[in-house]
């Protein structure tokens, strides 16, 4: 018994930090992907109250942990604890991986190439010239924009509730390319070729206020959402989207380029995406 508590206590340490996080799907994902490139270690769910993410990670790093996953609402407070930030995390001005090395802490942000690996590996969804909207301008629209922008579109535009920060963040991009921010109001008859969910408001079952024509022919709707139909999914479809798809795959691509950075080993997504969505099967068409 003390052999077999010797080897499960050599395993390098990883997890995800949040609140909520029992719903986490990040450690069947992460277990997968450890299995299937033979590395050796543990991955948990770690539920960090309010107030106290700062203790939490200093608690891992103490205890000789090798590395985390942030999700919300950590990640801006995972910006200001590392000492040395990836381009793509500067950018960001969000954290929602961090690398713990000798006496140094570095901090990397993957959600965009998660998305954009979806898209364009995945669904093959070509993203050059096209005109792309992004809903929402909090911290997950944030994390996506370099990347998205990186793929040359015609124009991105951030659409919001509050113009104001739409601009604002858009402002802060111009130096990567075509980008604008306003309003959902101010969007009028413009059409778009893809459409990409970014806000929290199928977390309350709601729908951000979309102008009936937006959709383009041949339209493409994304919802960062995940394992279940949402209100955008259903709205999209209805309005004559060509393809809708929900954020599982975005999940398993940023857990992936997360486990990269760790172990230096990348692995497979499609098989870990397929096993899944046989059990998340309503939310892509």
């Amino acid at each position: 018994m003390s052999d077999l508590f010797d080897f499960e206590q050599r395993r390098d340490q990883y997890g995800v930090m949040g609140n909520p996080i029992s719903h986490s799907q990040s450690p069947r994902i992460h277990s997968l992907f450890a299995e299937q490139t033979r590395q050796h270690l543990s991955y948990e769910a770690i539920h960090v109250d309010l107030g106290g993410f700062a203790q939490a990670v200093g608690n891992f790093d103490a205890s000789g942990g090798k590395g985390l996953n942030i999700t919300v609402p950590f990640k801006q407070e995972a910006f200001e604890l590392v000492d040395e930030l990836s381009a793509r995390a500067r950018r960001a001005g969000a954290v929602n991986t961090i690398k713990f090395e000798k006496h140094k802490r570095y901090g990397d942000n993957t959600d965009g190439v998660g998305l954009v690996n979806d898209l364009r590996q995945n669904h093959h969804i070509v993203l050059a010239g096209k005109r792309i909207l992004l809903m929402g301008a909090g911290g997950a629209a944030r994390g996506v924009l370099a990347p998205l922008l990186e793929c040359k579109p015609a124009v991105l535009m951030i659409a919001n509730r509050t113009p104001d920060k739409a601009v604002a963040l858009a402002a802060t991009f111009t130096d990567l390319g075509s980008i604008k921010g306003c309003g959902y109001h101010e969007l009028g008859e413009q059409r778009f070729d893809i459409v990409i969910n970014a806000t929290a408001a199928s977390l309350q079952g709601e729908l951000p206020p979309l102008p009936e024509s937006i959709l383009a022919d041949g339209a493409v709707c994304y919802d960062m959402m995940y394992g279940k139909l949402t209100p955008f999914m259903s709205w999209a479809r209805s309005h004559g989207a060509a393809q809708v798809f929900d954020g599982l795959g975005m999940l398993v691509e940023q857990a992936a380029e997360s486990f990269f950075l760790w172990r230096g080993v990348r692995p497979q997504t499609a098989p870990v995406i397929a096993l899944l969505r046989s059990e998340f099967p309503v939310a892509i068409s």
